[in-house]
């Protein structure tokens, strides 16, 4: 065994990424964090819905809001590194 050969294995090679769709599902990834983290956003009671302050259905909406994006983000990391 020599120091200077580079055996490669047979795993297959990473397939072309197109960046923007990976830009694009990084910033639909980033859009729940913001969202809740910035927290002066929705520290507030009002408005109601059928009688919850807005803390809490605006908490709760991201539940749905945040798989939707990330399923989102799913698929277009999944059309990005289609072989082309």
């Amino acid at each position: 065994m020599s120091l200077g050969n580079d055996q490669r294995s047979d795993t297959p090679a990473v397939p072309e990424t197109d960046m923007r769709k990976m830009a694009a599902a990084g910033v639909l990834l980033l859009i729940p964090v913001v969202a809740l983290l910035w927290v002066s956003i929705y520290a507030q009671e009002g408005p109601e819905l059928f009688g919850f302050p807005f803390f809490f259905w605006y908490q709760f909406a991201w539940v749905f809001l945040c798989s939707a994006m990330t399923w989102g983000a799913y698929l277009l990391t999944l059309s990005a590194r289609k072989p082309r």
